[in-house]
């Protein structure tokens, strides 16, 4: 309301001045606007902005074509055309002053409402069924979830520091945007980020928390990124199992050196029968333990739980399914599912095993968070970008 009241104040300011007949100076040049009326000595004392929605750029349209409006002639004189200026000023203030209200006050889900949505996206429902379920519009559920999820990333990256883990689980579990890979063309690669995307992915083996993960692609550099990134989260010594992905073994050496316990769990798999190769994982025909680092437990090199994860991921996010058309389109969108899940995993979602959170277990919050206090982080972001 603030911000209302101030800019409306600065209007009328503006068209007192107007109206005195100050001319403008050296820092504050006079626009052109329509009948040479001399809007530009407060136009400029405003914060019109296409942000403010559809009355917001009708009022910032209609400035911009009274801009760029030749200089009509003043038949009636400045004395007898007043009326029509005060009549042009009192419509541009109603225009202006009801996008900012709209926009602020009407146009803005309650947190009940909000969290009501954040409920449905965490628990596997696509966007189009969380508009049908709850009357919502697409474009503000979308909106929503990126608001949100950006603000749990930036949570999630301040809090989950100085980690006292001991043992920990890596694993990286496939999705796409916009079309698989090998659908691809040229022009879609040149115009937007488009293909397959994995989801790099660590786990506490006790208390089950996700401290660390990164969406990008299989390769060195995203394996690279993703390991430092760990790294830097951790305060002591821990156990490192990952699968047998090559480009683990460098990416583990830049980041730890020789403080850190890890090996690598390496999978055989065989041929699946020739009806079953397309929907079905191949059969796992064994597993080697292989020490690369350190002295690892043996008993402790496992991924079970990282695996058993990803699983949750593909259960909790539409957009993880396979043989849908619920896959992410935006890579925006699709990073903001993912932080969301983990927030809603690390703080919200009660583990069955462990009868807590994995954030309380690992001492991180001292309470089960509400999807109310989700939605609230976005309203912290915003504060606190503001000022």
């Amino acid at each position: 309301m603030e911000h209302f009241t101030n800019s409306v104040l600065c209007l009328f300011a503006g068209v007192a001045r107007a109206f005195r007949g100050k001319r403008p100076t050296v820092d504050q040049p006079e626009l052109h606007l329509g009948n040479s009326f001399g809007f530009g000595r407060f136009v400029k004392l405003i914060d019109l902005h296409p942000r403010h929605g559809f009355l917001g750029r009708r009022a910032h349209g209609i400035l911009k074509t009274w801009r760029n409006a030749a200089p009509q002639p003043n038949i009636l004189g400045p004395t007898r055309n007043r009326p029509f200026r005060i009549f042009s000023v009192i419509h541009f203030l109603l225009d202006y002053a009801r996008a900012v209200a709209y926009n602020q006050y009407i146009n803005r889900l309650n947190l009940d409402e909000r969290a009501q949505i954040l409920a449905a996206l965490v628990e596997g429902n696509s966007v189009r069924s969380v508009c049908r379920m709850l009357g919502r519009e697409k474009r503000t559920v979308t909106r929503l979830l990126v608001d949100v999820g950006t603000a749990c990333y930036h949570y999630q990256d301040r809090v989950l520091r100085n980690l006292k883990c001991r043992r920990l689980e890596c694993d990286e579990i496939w999705s796409f945007i916009g079309c698989k890979q090998k659908n691809v063309t040229q022009k879609m690669a040149e115009e937007r980020i488009v293909g397959d995307a994995w989801v790099w992915v660590a786990i506490d083996a006790d208390t089950k928390l996700v401290p660390c993960w990164l969406v990008g692609t299989r390769d060195a550099g995203c394996a690279t990124e993703f390991i430092a990134g760990l790294e830097r989260r951790l305060a002591n010594r821990v156990q490192l199992t990952t699968e047998g992905h090559k480009v683990y073994l460098n990416a583990v050496i830049d980041a730890f050196a020789d403080e850190v316990d890890y090996a690598q769990l390496v999978k055989y798999f065989g041929n699946s029968p020739e009806s079953q190769k397309r929907y079905s994982p191949a059969v796992c025909a064994g597993a080697e333990k292989i020490i690369r680092l350190g002295d690892p437990d043996p008993r402790h090199i496992s991924t079970s739980y990282v695996e058993r994860q990803n699983l949750t991921m593909r259960m909790s996010m539409r957009r993880f399914t396979r043989l849908t058309n619920g896959f992410s389109k935006k890579v925006q969108n699709h990073e903001a599912a993912v932080a969301l899940h983990y927030m809603h995993y690390n703080f919200v979602r009660i583990h069955q095993t462990l009868r807590i959170t994995p954030a309380m277990a690992a001492g991180i919050s001292n309470h089960v968070w509400s999807f109310q206090e989700v939605a609230a982080l976005a309203d912290a972001t915003l504060a606190t970008q503001a000022a």
